[in-house]
């Protein structure tokens, strides 16, 4: 059966209550972060660990695919609390003589997370998704920036500005659609991390077993949610080493993620998906590090030749770490599709941690 939504407010300019909800939640939230971000933090060192982010294209958020996790755990009866902010801008318009794909809007993704510690090698956690699907505001910004580099548009340009539709159909029958701003909250993660491995150096080298178990509570009509419970095991490793400005880490992980059927997209859904990541960082500065990863995974869907469904997804990430106090980081990254239109144009990815 066809997910379809009554069209309501399509652009950010709608005068609904509900458009004007969502976009002051969204600027708020921006505008406190880009505020802490601003403030002069102090000298405070602090662990290199991976961009806290996963592929947010609108079919692809709704699984369970976890996002990169630390390979070092949390010290027995320790906390960690996370607030990560995804804002992701997405264009997609293929069709063959078989299938049409359309997937313009933006999609917003704010994840409340925690870690609690419990023992020297087993931490416990929470994922709790709130999910927002709108027309946005980036297109302007997106086409202006493409032009001035002389980046292919790929019909960008030409489209609505500011619109929202999500559009699968295939042999002439709709499956899927969605074309109203929307917003709710999403899939629930409960995590899982094991110490392997960790030599205790000032420069650690750590191997960590991690584990995510996703599970149905979101709306998936609306995208909030795929449906499925989603169990995923991966291996995560990071290595620490001193340089005469600082120290600098690479990390990396690698696994498999297994899904029941789903409610999106069920008959073209993949019941398994392989994916990695890699990365480094560099500490200069005790409160500033630098940071770059790319994160990559299998095909969620099958019987398709179009690439959003059927092709291998990678994007790039590049940001940083600034320090706030005590043991408090945020995290600034830009994501691109490095393999295109398996992932959005652009993430802008914020993730605010505290630990105590």
């Amino acid at each position: 059966m066809p997910i379809s939504v009554t069209p309501q407010c399509l652009v950010i300019r709608s005068t609904s209550a509900k458009c004007g909800i969502q976009r002051h939640i969204f600027s708020q939230t921006l505008a406190f972060l880009a505020l802490i971000g601003l403030i002069p933090p102090p000298l405070l060192a602090f662990d290199l660990v991976p961009f806290r982010a996963k592929n947010q294209s609108p079919l692809l958020q709704i699984y369970g695919l976890p996002a990169a996790g630390n390979a070092v755990l949390l010290p027995p009866g320790h906390r960690e609390v996370s607030l990560t902010l995804d804002h992701s801008s997405n264009y997609v318009d293929e069709q063959d003589t078989r299938e049409k794909i359309l997937l313009d809007g933006e999609t917003t993704r704010l994840t409340l997370g925690g870690l609690y510690g419990f023992t020297q090698r087993f931490e416990l956690g929470i994922e709790i998704p709130f999910v927002s699907h709108s027309g946005g505001f980036l297109d302007g910004f997106i086409i202006d920036y493409h032009n001035l580099f002389d980046f292919p548009q790929g019909g960008r340009e030409q489209a609505p500005r500011n619109r929202l539709i999500y559009d699968y159909s295939r042999d002439g029958a709709e499956k899927l659609k969605i074309d109203d701003s929307s917003g709710g909250f999403g899939d629930v993660s409960l995590l899982a991390g094991l110490q392997l491995y960790y030599d205790g150096q000032k420069n650690p080298r750590a191997v960590a077993l991690r584990a995510n178990l996703k599970i149905p509570s979101g709306d998936s009509a609306m995208l909030y949610g795929s449906g499925s419970t989603d169990v995923s095991l991966s291996i995560a490793a990071s290595d620490d080493y001193p340089f005469p400005l600082g120290h600098g880490t690479v990390f990396g992980s690698a696994g498999l993620m297994v899904m029941t059927r789903g409610k999106v997209l069920p008959e073209q859904q993949r019941d398994h998906v392989f994916f990695g990541r890699i990365g480094m960082g560099w500490n200069p500065l005790e409160w500033l590090a630098l940071k770059i990863q790319m994160d990559a995974h299998t095909p969620f869907f099958k019987d398709s030749a179009l690439a959003p469904l059927s092709a291998n997804a990678a994007q790039l990430l590049i940001g940083g770490t600034l320090a706030l106090g005590g043991q408090t980081t945020l995290d600034i990254a830009v994501s691109e599709d490095i393999v295109v239109q398996t992932s959005p144009d652009v993430v802008f990815h914020f993730a605010l941690t505290t630990r105590f």
